[in-house]
Protein backbone atom coordinates (compact mmCIF):
# COMPACT_ATOMS: atom_id res chain seq x y z
CA UNK A 1 0.00 0.00 0.00
CA UNK A 2 0.91 3.38 -0.30
CA UNK A 3 2.27 5.93 2.31
CA UNK A 4 -0.92 6.67 3.23
CA UNK A 5 -2.53 3.59 3.31
CA UNK A 6 -4.77 3.88 0.45
CA UNK A 7 -4.87 2.03 -2.62
CA UNK A 8 -3.80 3.14 -6.02
CA UNK A 9 -6.63 1.01 -7.99
CA UNK A 10 -6.75 -2.75 -8.38
CA UNK A 11 -5.07 -4.55 -11.11
CA UNK A 12 -6.05 -8.16 -12.34
CA UNK A 13 -3.03 -10.52 -13.08
CA UNK A 14 -3.85 -13.37 -15.29
CA UNK A 15 -1.32 -16.60 -15.26
CA UNK A 16 -1.34 -19.88 -14.47
CA UNK A 17 1.89 -19.54 -13.11
CA UNK A 18 1.75 -19.28 -9.12
CA UNK A 19 5.17 -17.88 -9.35
CA UNK A 20 4.53 -15.63 -11.71
CA UNK A 21 1.27 -14.50 -9.81
CA UNK A 22 3.02 -14.49 -6.55
CA UNK A 23 5.97 -12.02 -7.77
CA UNK A 24 3.85 -9.77 -9.70
CA UNK A 25 1.55 -9.18 -6.51
CA UNK A 26 4.76 -8.57 -4.54
CA UNK A 27 5.82 -5.70 -7.41
CA UNK A 28 2.81 -4.38 -7.64
CA UNK A 29 1.36 -4.14 -4.42
CA UNK A 30 4.71 -2.51 -3.13
CA UNK A 31 3.98 -0.02 -5.98
CA UNK A 32 0.55 0.36 -3.69
CA UNK A 33 -1.72 -0.92 -6.07
CA UNK A 34 -4.35 -3.92 -4.91
CA UNK A 35 -3.78 -7.37 -6.82
CA UNK A 36 -6.29 -9.75 -7.27
CA UNK A 37 -5.28 -12.98 -9.26
CA UNK A 38 -6.31 -15.51 -11.38
CA UNK A 39 -5.14 -18.82 -12.82
CA UNK A 40 -7.72 -18.99 -15.84
CA UNK A 41 -9.98 -17.51 -18.16
CA UNK A 42 -13.14 -17.91 -17.14
CA UNK A 43 -13.02 -16.39 -13.52
CA UNK A 44 -11.34 -13.55 -14.30
CA UNK A 45 -14.19 -12.80 -17.46
CA UNK A 46 -16.39 -12.86 -15.04
CA UNK A 47 -14.62 -10.87 -12.57
CA UNK A 48 -13.99 -8.06 -15.54
CA UNK A 49 -17.57 -8.19 -16.26
CA UNK A 50 -18.26 -7.04 -13.08
CA UNK A 51 -15.85 -4.26 -11.99
CA UNK A 52 -13.24 -2.52 -13.87
CA UNK A 53 -9.64 -2.54 -12.61
CA UNK A 54 -6.88 0.09 -13.22
CA UNK A 55 -4.87 -2.39 -15.50
CA UNK A 56 -5.37 -5.92 -16.74
CA UNK A 57 -1.97 -8.34 -17.11
CA UNK A 58 -2.78 -11.32 -18.96
CA UNK A 59 -0.56 -14.28 -19.71
CA UNK A 60 -0.55 -15.46 -23.38
CA UNK A 61 -0.80 -19.13 -22.76
CA UNK A 62 -3.60 -20.30 -19.88
CA UNK A 63 -5.22 -23.38 -19.68
CA UNK A 64 -8.34 -24.12 -21.75
CA UNK A 65 -8.29 -20.76 -23.77
CA UNK A 66 -5.66 -18.60 -25.10
CA UNK A 67 -5.02 -15.12 -24.01
CA UNK A 68 -6.05 -13.98 -27.24
CA UNK A 69 -9.29 -16.16 -27.53
CA UNK A 70 -10.03 -14.47 -23.43
CA UNK A 71 -9.38 -10.72 -24.91
CA UNK A 72 -11.64 -11.28 -28.19
CA UNK A 73 -14.43 -12.39 -25.82
CA UNK A 74 -13.61 -9.98 -23.45
CA UNK A 75 -14.21 -7.89 -26.80
CA UNK A 76 -10.85 -5.94 -25.59
CA UNK A 77 -10.66 -3.25 -28.55
CA UNK A 78 -14.05 -1.55 -26.60
CA UNK A 79 -12.87 -2.57 -22.93
CA UNK A 80 -11.91 0.69 -20.76
CA UNK A 81 -9.29 -0.77 -18.89
CA UNK A 82 -5.40 -0.98 -20.34
CA UNK A 83 -4.42 -4.59 -21.05
CA UNK A 84 -0.80 -5.81 -20.90
CA UNK A 85 -0.15 -9.44 -22.56
CA UNK A 86 2.70 -11.39 -20.84
CA UNK A 87 4.26 -13.40 -23.21
CA UNK A 88 7.53 -15.73 -23.57
CA UNK A 89 10.30 -14.58 -26.58
CA UNK A 90 8.75 -17.17 -28.80
CA UNK A 91 5.22 -15.92 -27.82
CA UNK A 92 5.85 -12.99 -29.43
CA UNK A 93 4.05 -13.10 -32.55
CA UNK A 94 1.33 -14.32 -30.56
CA UNK A 95 1.64 -11.04 -28.67
CA UNK A 96 1.49 -9.12 -31.67
CA UNK A 97 -1.92 -9.94 -32.79
CA UNK A 98 -3.26 -9.66 -29.22
CA UNK A 99 -2.61 -6.17 -30.10
CA UNK A 100 -4.22 -6.22 -33.34
CA UNK A 101 -7.54 -7.22 -30.90
CA UNK A 102 -7.02 -4.48 -28.02
CA UNK A 103 -4.13 -5.70 -26.14
CA UNK A 104 -2.15 -2.26 -25.42
CA UNK A 105 1.61 -3.61 -25.24
CA UNK A 106 2.89 -7.13 -23.98
CA UNK A 107 5.61 -7.49 -21.27
CA UNK A 108 8.03 -9.75 -22.25
CA UNK A 109 9.44 -12.66 -19.76
CA UNK A 110 11.59 -12.92 -18.00
CA UNK A 111 10.38 -9.33 -16.70
CA UNK A 112 12.62 -6.77 -14.54
CA UNK A 113 9.90 -5.40 -11.61
CA UNK A 114 11.46 -1.93 -12.65
CA UNK A 115 10.13 -2.70 -15.83
CA UNK A 116 6.44 -4.01 -15.22
CA UNK A 117 5.85 -1.15 -12.49
CA UNK A 118 6.98 1.38 -15.54
CA UNK A 119 4.87 -0.50 -18.40
CA UNK A 120 1.49 -0.40 -15.65
CA UNK A 121 1.67 2.87 -14.75
CA UNK A 122 2.52 4.15 -18.24
CA UNK A 123 -0.96 2.34 -19.22
CA UNK A 124 -2.77 3.65 -16.63
CA UNK A 125 -1.21 7.68 -17.29
CA UNK A 126 -1.76 6.96 -20.85
CA UNK A 127 -5.77 5.58 -20.28
CA UNK A 128 -6.26 8.57 -18.14
CA UNK A 129 -4.83 11.07 -20.66
CA UNK A 130 -7.08 9.78 -22.93
CA UNK A 131 -10.22 9.64 -20.97
CA UNK A 132 -9.50 13.51 -21.04
CA UNK A 133 -8.61 14.01 -24.47
CA UNK A 134 -11.84 15.37 -25.99
CA UNK A 135 -10.12 15.25 -29.27
CA UNK A 136 -9.53 11.93 -29.18
CA UNK A 137 -13.85 12.08 -30.36
CA UNK A 138 -12.27 13.20 -33.90
CA UNK A 139 -10.26 10.60 -34.45
CA UNK A 140 -10.49 8.72 -38.46
CA UNK A 141 -11.25 5.10 -38.42
CA UNK A 142 -13.22 5.00 -41.30
CA UNK A 143 -11.81 5.11 -44.91
CA UNK A 144 -13.22 4.78 -48.14
CA UNK A 145 -12.66 0.80 -49.56
CA UNK A 146 -10.72 0.16 -46.65
CA UNK A 147 -10.55 -1.96 -43.39
CA UNK A 148 -11.75 -0.01 -41.01
CA UNK A 149 -9.31 0.86 -38.22
CA UNK A 150 -9.38 -0.01 -34.36
CA UNK A 151 -9.65 3.15 -32.30
CA UNK A 152 -5.73 2.31 -30.87
CA UNK A 153 -4.79 2.06 -34.54
CA UNK A 154 -6.65 5.61 -34.90
CA UNK A 155 -4.77 7.11 -31.60
CA UNK A 156 -1.47 6.29 -33.26
CA UNK A 157 -2.29 7.30 -36.49
CA UNK A 158 -3.14 10.60 -34.92
CA UNK A 159 0.03 11.31 -33.41
CA UNK A 160 1.79 9.87 -36.80
CA UNK A 161 0.32 12.35 -38.83
CA UNK A 162 1.59 15.15 -36.72
CA UNK A 163 5.01 14.85 -37.47
CA UNK A 164 5.24 12.77 -34.00
CA UNK A 165 8.63 10.42 -34.10
CA UNK A 166 8.02 6.03 -32.25
CA UNK A 167 8.91 7.25 -29.31
CA UNK A 168 7.13 9.99 -28.85
CA UNK A 169 4.00 8.63 -30.01
CA UNK A 170 4.69 5.46 -27.70
CA UNK A 171 5.08 7.90 -24.42
CA UNK A 172 1.85 9.84 -25.20
CA UNK A 173 -0.23 6.59 -25.64
CA UNK A 174 2.03 5.18 -22.76
CA UNK A 175 3.11 1.95 -24.98
CA UNK A 176 6.57 0.61 -26.35
CA UNK A 177 8.33 2.56 -29.88
CA UNK A 178 8.29 -1.23 -31.02
CA UNK A 179 4.25 -1.03 -30.75
CA UNK A 180 3.95 1.74 -32.02
CA UNK A 181 5.43 0.26 -34.66
CA UNK A 182 3.49 -2.67 -35.00
CA UNK A 183 0.43 -0.55 -35.29
CA UNK A 184 1.73 1.61 -38.08
CA UNK A 185 2.46 -1.58 -40.15
CA UNK A 186 -1.42 -2.49 -39.76
CA UNK A 187 -2.23 0.93 -40.58
CA UNK A 188 -0.26 1.36 -43.28
CA UNK A 189 -1.34 -2.27 -44.84
CA UNK A 190 -5.11 -1.28 -44.26
CA UNK A 191 -4.55 1.87 -45.99
CA UNK A 192 -2.26 1.03 -48.97
CA UNK A 193 -0.28 3.88 -48.10
CA UNK A 194 3.33 3.52 -48.93
CA UNK A 195 5.44 5.62 -46.02
CA UNK A 196 4.31 8.12 -43.84
CA UNK A 197 3.82 10.78 -46.26
CA UNK A 198 1.37 8.85 -47.77
CA UNK A 199 -0.18 8.35 -44.93
CA UNK A 200 -0.78 12.13 -44.64
CA UNK A 201 -1.46 12.66 -47.83
CA UNK A 202 -4.18 9.91 -47.61
CA UNK A 203 -5.67 11.40 -43.90
CA UNK A 204 -5.97 15.26 -45.85
CA UNK A 205 -7.75 13.88 -48.40
CA UNK A 206 -10.34 12.28 -45.62
CA UNK A 207 -10.61 15.21 -43.57
CA UNK A 208 -11.36 17.52 -46.49
CA UNK A 209 -13.67 15.51 -48.52
CA UNK A 210 -15.86 14.86 -44.71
Amino acid sequence: MSEEGSSRGEIFVVDDDSAVRGTLSLILCRDGYEVACFPEGASFLAAARAREPACILLDVHLPGRSGLEILKDLNADEYPVPILMISGKGDIPMAVEAIKHGALDFIEKPFRGKAVSASVQAAIAARNRRANDKARNGLLVEFPGCKPLTKREGEVLARLVTGASSKEAAAQLGISPRTIEIHRAHIMGKLGAKNIADLVRIVMSERHSS
